[in-house]
């Protein structure tokens, strides 16, 4: 009798122990529901936390009073509270923390914070953060930040920085930075910054820079400086710069600059310089103290002086008090002295000088060729 009493109670201490690592299984896998209070990793409703570990789900509320242990996991679908701070892997849906809230991987809805709001990874949707806002990975949607708002990687949308906007990738839509806007890669839309906006790659749109507006590749677009706008590359529209305005390749369009326009290969349009135009060919027409460049088909005032280096071409008109053409021109030149290698067309001035004119090289008021 007692060998079978003993077998009997064996078994069902094995069952109950059975069932009870079935139930803890349960537990750490199952959502709780509807309230949880402690760090329970699978919950669906409100859960209240002081900080995370391990997390794994949320759907509902998740409260917590500081920030989780590193790394931040899990995902939290509602809403995320931080008394005063909150994070997770991921949150979907509305966050706010009386100091911060964030995610390591992923925010996705809208997000406020009196201090600060981002994620380590990719953002999407509506960021606010009383002193900054930012995203480690890429942002689509609208980032403000009181001081500043930013995305390591490419950005798309609306950035607003009290102090500056900045992206580490590419950039398309409106940023607005109290002292700079900028991107590390290409840049399309609206900029706007105190001091100055400026793209490490080509810049398409509009951009308004206190100081400066500047692009290290092309920029197609208009762009207004208070002291320069320039392109490391080409330059495709309106430029306007209280000092100076300028490309490193070509600039096509209207360029007007305090002090001076110029171009590494090209102007083709319209430039005006407070003191000087210049770039290796010019096409339009250009008005500057002084104008220079090698192979020029154009209308040219310069009231001081109007060059056109040696072996290079004119063909135009030209109102200068000295043209000086150290190649052919075609066309006529109106100044006080006149000079050009050959000529096919006239000097109007008080000394003309056509050096390659046998006939007549030197003549007062009127001189003229046809080579």
């Amino acid at each position: 009798m007692r060998p079978r009493l003993a077998a009997l109670m064996s078994a069902s201490a094995l069952a109950l122990s059975t069932l009870g690592a079935q139930q803890s299984s349960r537990d750490s896998h199952s959502p709780r529901a509807p309230v949880s209070i402690g760090n329970y990793p699978n919950v669906a409703g409100l859960r209240l936390n002081f900080r995370d570990r391990d997390l794994e789900r949320v759907r509902g509320v998740n409260v917590t009073v500081w920030s989780a242990y590193a790394p931040a996991t899990g995902v939290v679908k509602g809403m995320a509270l931080g008394l005063p701070v909150t994070d997770a892997g991921s949150i979907e849906g509305f966050g706010t923390g009386l100091f911060g809230v964030g995610a390591s991987d992923q925010l996705r809805g809208i997000f406020l914070a009196p201090i600060g709001a981002g994620s380590g990874g990719r953002v999407r949707g509506i960021v606010i953060g009383g002193v900054g806002a930012g995203a480690g990975g890429d942002l689509d949607g609208l980032f403000l930040g009181g001081v500043g708002a930013g995305a390591g990687g490419d950005a798309r949308g609306i950035l607003v920085g009290g102090v500056g906007a900045g992206v580490g990738g590419n950039f398309t839509g409106v940023a607005f930075g109290g002292v700079g806007v900028g991107a590390g890669g290409r840049a399309k839309g609206l900029f706007v910054g105190g001091v100055g906006a400026g793209a490490g790659g080509s810049m398409k749109g509009v951009a308004v820079g206190g100081v400066g507006v500047g692009a290290g590749g092309d920029v197609t677009g208009i762009a207004v400086g208070g002291v320069g706008t320039g392109a490391g590359g080409n330059f495709k529209g309106i430029a306007l710069g209280g000092v100076g305005a300028g490309a490193g390749g070509r600039l096509t369009g209207f360029a007007l600059g305090g002090v001076g326009v110029g171009a590494g290969e090209r102007i083709h349009g319209v430039a005006i310089g407070g003191v000087g135009v210049g770039a290796p060919r010019l096409d339009g027409a250009f008005a500057a103290l002084a104008v220079g460049g090698r192979d020029v088909h154009a209308l040219v005032i310069a009231p001081a002086y109007f060059k056109v280096e040696r072996e290079g071409s004119f063909r135009g008109a030209s109102v200068s008090a000295v043209n000086y053409v150290r190649g052919s021109q075609t066309g006529l030149t109106l100044g006080v002295v006149n000079y050009a290698r050959t000529v096919h067309g006239v000097q109007l001035g008080l000394i003309n000088v056509i050096a390659d004119n046998g006939a007549h090289r030197f003549l007062p008021l009127i001189n003229w060729g046809t080579r």
